[in-house]
């Protein structure tokens, strides 16, 4: 492979030319500017070119010739990763798939939809909702539903719903040899040969390019609750996490903010909420009196536990309400912390375990007086805290990844995991020998089969084979 291939070959352009058409490859810098870098704090890395392919057959054309001539690959979905996933570190060719979002066929009898990997997930759920469905992994950004395959996306609804990998029974790859597989069924249940599907959900684009997927849907709620509860300590909200999750009650979200980040949203003039440790809910029902007896549950539970200030609500306002404030948070607190960036983190561990990370997050942070947040879906275990730094400072940038170090060294000792729903990316390479072990070189020896030339999204999940 050729490594920080900046700039194409003649040749190489009118190929790509010949396969898309000319409108749809760019060398542009302002097209190059766009797929430097996501939404994540790591560099931006300039490709050499960006192809809008309309079909598995162009990619399987663009990824051949790339293959015979060594030339790296990397598919590009809304550019709204948070660990560098997407970005091209050895240049390139970045294939961005939007042109394909198509939805090939709504199977509402089977709670089934078929669509190219481009299609933006909120749009694709506005479409699904004319037929009472939608597709419930939310990662809160209109991610495209490749990139959130590609990287195993989570988001609020995991509790009740699951994350991505659960809700895909389907996929359509292409190689880097240019071979088009297919992999699984839509029956909801196989016995049939190895695992295909979930090898390639979470791979992010080092495996083979998505281009297709059938995925499990769910019928849209009728009735809503929202609550927020406030506690004393951390330690009385996570109790209270595992004590709903223990009365076999299924929110279908359960988040957790720290007083810190409370105190910020009430700075907005938008919120008014006790500043302590916060649990916001969400539960689903098809009838509002389910709903009513649910409630009345979790206000026992968290009484139980010590609750200070229990709000809840029914309805889709309150719960509209409720996720505006969720979903705000990362843009409020950008504002809040003018000329800063954030190392935003996404460790998980076992509930039991989640006020000792949030613990440790507080101290590794204090320790360097980082006056970070932290927020995560505690009904699965999942931290994210954001620590604050300077630009341009590498002292500030030094001290956020010190802090960073800590608490995922802690989350892995918890028996956790450095990535819960972000993916490996850029940021988590170098942990990956401490979480996984010998089962590393498994991995690698998976990559160098189905991609021998290494050039699928190169330099991502194994720390040497970075770019320069």
């Amino acid at each position: 492979m050729t490594d920080d291939l900046q700039q194409l070959t003649r040749e190489a352009l009118n190929y790509l030319i010949s396969v898309a058409g000319e409108v749809n490859v760019s060398t542009r810098g302002a097209d190059l500017d766009q797929h430097a870098r996501d939404q994540s704090f790591h560099a931006a890395h300039l490709p050499a070119a960006v192809v809008w392919p309309g079909s598995a057959e162009e990619i399987s054309a663009v990824l051949s010739y790339a293959n015979r001539h060594r030339i790296p690959v990397t598919a590009w979905g809304a550019g709204t990763s948070l660990e560098g996933n997407p970005i091209p570190v050895c240049g390139g060719i970045v294939l961005d798939m939007l042109r394909m979002n198509a939805i090939r066929a709504i199977r509402a009898a089977d709670f089934q939809v078929d669509v190219q990997a481009g299609i933006k997930y909120k749009d694709m759920n506005l479409a699904l909702a004319r037929h009472g469905l939608f597709f419930a992994p939310d990662p809160g950004a209109n991610a495209s539903l490749g990139g959130m395959i590609a990287n195993n996306a989570a988001g609020t609804r995991t509790p009740r719903y699951g994350a991505t990998k659960d809700n895909v029974l389907r996929l359509e790859v292409v190689l880097a040899s240019g071979e088009i597989i297919r992999a699984g069924s839509r029956s909801k249940k196989s016995a049939s040969g190895y695992d295909l599907v979930h090898l390639f959900v979470g791979s992010e684009g080092t495996l083979g390019v998505i281009t297709e997927a059938t995925v499990r849907l769910a019928p849209l709620p009728d009735q809503f609750s929202a609550v927020i509860a406030s506690f004393a300590t951390v330690d009385e909200a996570a109790r209270a996490v595992s004590s709903i999750l223990g009365s076999g009650l299924t929110p279908a979200a359960l988040e957790f903010l720290d007083p810190v980040t409370v105190r910020t949203l009430n700075a907005s003039g938008e919120f008014g909420l006790p500043e302590r440790p916060t649990l916001l809910m969400e539960f689903h029902s098809a009838i509002e009196a389910g709903l009513k007896e649910e409630l009345a549950v979790v206000e026992a539970l968290c009484a139980e536990e010590g609750c200070l200030a229990f709000q809840a609500g029914l309805g889709r306002s309150e719960r509209d309400r409720l996720w505006r404030m969720r979903h705000e948070t990362y843009e409020i607190l950008v504002r809040h912390n003018p000329g800063r960036a954030f190392v935003i983190m996404d460790v998980a561990v076992p509930i039991s375990n989640y006020p000792r990370l949030v613990a440790v997050a507080q101290e590794a942070m204090a320790e360097r007086n980082l006056n970070g947040y932290l927020v995560g879906h505690a009904g699965d275990g999942n931290l994210h805290p954001l620590i604050p730094y300077t630009p341009g400072d590498p002292e500030s940038y030094a001290l956020a990844l010190a802090a960073d170090e800590v608490i995922v060294a802690a989350a892995l000792a918890f028996g956790g995991t450095a990535t819960g729903e972000h993916g490996v990316g850029l940021g988590k390479r170098r942990f990956m020998a401490r979480e996984h072990g010998d089962s590393l070189n498994v991995m690698r020896r998976i990559k160098t089969a189905l991609d021998p030339n290494g050039i699928l999204n190169p330099g991502k999940i194994f720390e040497q084979d970075s770019a320069r």
